[in-house]
């Protein structure tokens, strides 16, 4: 066994100190540079997200009007004369039924797509790109559609059945409130539903082919395989997935208001197009509006990370 001198030894210290300083200081300019990376990210979220959430909290407190450059602080008015607002209770009624209506059709649908979609079968990649046809569609064009399906006097769905001898008139799918959220509902799920298919079928493409091989060999059910084997590895995603769509949902704009409008009567407003009718006149009202929908989002995105977070620990 060779033993170092002692000479080349006490050598030898110096040089590692000065390696040791050169690599602290390639990490020191490595998150240097790292934070100035984020600079730009940083600058776009202050300037689109952070600046007219504020903006919107301080127009709030206003009366603003659309038009008037003179404005005055008026506190939490706007909000407390919402809550006694009937048309804004409506809202807020519709908005939660539009809301945890669609998300479980949609989630139970894109769950049970995504497990037909994961088998192997001819054409299953072109059936997975066309799945993605009704999310990526610009949402304006496929409310224009789904517009023309629900008129009241040339609807084809209404000329179908009565073809068929199931109706005897015409259906008015948005002459009135329960028949225009029912049929608002409808167009939603259809165009979320590929959202929760192709989220879910990423995540069951990462389950192991080994576990499902041994539970088959341990003589699990179908049923058995997808509640111990599938389930618990595609748990957060199905959740995160479900956290988005309730957001997306909850603060929906352009599907409502190209349907509906807010009518009939004013009666079938969301939270997006009652602040939109209202930005015309009261901008203070407007922002008030739209800002109620904040503690309810927060809210569910607290409940949904708290669990994900209890499970994983």
């Amino acid at each position: 066994m060779s033993v170092i001198p002692a000479q080349a030894a006490r050598e030898t210290v110096p040089q590692q100190r000065r390696r040791m300083s050169t690599w602290e200081r390639l990490v020191e300019r490595e998150a240097v540079l790292a934070y100035l990376f984020m600079v730009p990210g940083a600058l776009i979220l202050l300037g689109f997200m952070a600046y007219p959430f504020f903006l919107g909290i301080y127009y709030s407190m206003t009366d603003k009007v659309v038009g008037f450059a003179s404005f005055d602080v008026i506190g939490l008015l706007n909000y407390q004369t919402l809550l006694s607002d009937r048309i804004f209770q409506t809202t807020v009624a519709n908005t939660m039924i539009y809301s945890f209506v669609t998300v479980p059709f949609k989630l139970v649908l894109g769950l049970a797509l995504a497990l037909v979609l994961n088998q192997k079968f001819r054409f299953s990649r072109v059936i997975r790109a066309g799945l993605l046809l009704p999310w990526i569609v610009p949402t304006a064009i496929s409310s224009l559609a789904w517009l023309m399906l629900f008129d009241s006097a040339l609807s084809p769905i209404s000329w179908v059945l009565r073809d068929w001898g199931w109706i005897e008139s015409n259906i008015n799918f948005l002459g009135s409130r329960e028949n225009a959220l029912a049929s608002l509902s409808f167009a939603n799920i259809w165009r979320g539903v590929p959202f929760f298919a192709i989220t879910i079928l990423a995540g069951l493409q990462a389950v192991p082919s080994e576990l499902h091989e041994a539970a088959a060999l341990d003589g699990a059910s179908t049923w058995q395989r997808f509640f111990s084997v599938i389930l618990p590895v595609i748990r957060n995603i199905v959740l995160i997935a479900t956290l988005f769509s309730i957001i997306w949902t909850f603060s929906d704009f352009a599907l409502p208001y190209v349907l509906l409008k807010g009518g009939p009567g004013s009666m079938v407003h969301v939270f997006g197009t009652l602040a939109y009718s209202s930005m015309s006149f009261d901008l203070g009202q407007a922002a008030a509006i739209a800002l109620y929908q904040f503690p309810f989002l927060a809210l569910f995105a607290a409940l949904l990370l708290r669990f994900i977070r209890s499970e994983d620990s």
